[in-house]
């Protein structure tokens, strides 16, 4: 599995190669159409590597919230089960909020995979 570098997407667009540019402009292609053609669908990978790191960070971050400052949900579920000893419980919270953290990821590996399969070898295809 290979895991892109959160945060370059915006690199990735920044960098594109100066000889490529100017082989698209000799053929005529405007500055929108490397962006659109090139720029965007080179930085794909990149942006859904940063999503998928996020999405699970995002679960992490809501239940830490619920926890500190709410009156419902599975964080505030894990404090009472916890203050309550109900240990199963508390450990059910958790793996709900893994579970979806993974059905996420998975869902968002397999959109990377169907739009940029491009840019995945041929063994990490599969």
């Amino acid at each position: 599995m290979s895991q892109k570098a959160p945060g370059s997407s915006a690199t990735s667009l920044a960098t594109l190669e100066p000889e490529l540019e100017d082989v698209l402009r000799v053929l005529g292609a405007t500055r929108r159409d490397v962006l659109f053609k090139i720029g965007l669908p080179r930085s794909m990978p990149y942006f859904y590597g940063s999503l998928k790191i996020a999405i699970t960070l995002a679960f992490v971050g809501t239940t830490v919230a619920e926890m500190t400052a709410s009156n419902e949900g599975i964080g505030y579920l894990l404090i009472s089960a916890g203050s309550a000893m109900q240990m199963g419980l508390a450990f059910s919270g958790l793996v709900v909020v893994g579970a979806m953290a993974m059905l996420m990821y998975e869902l968002f590996n397999a959109i990377e995979k169907r739009t940029t399969g491009w840019a995945h070898r041929g063994s990490q295809s599969q």
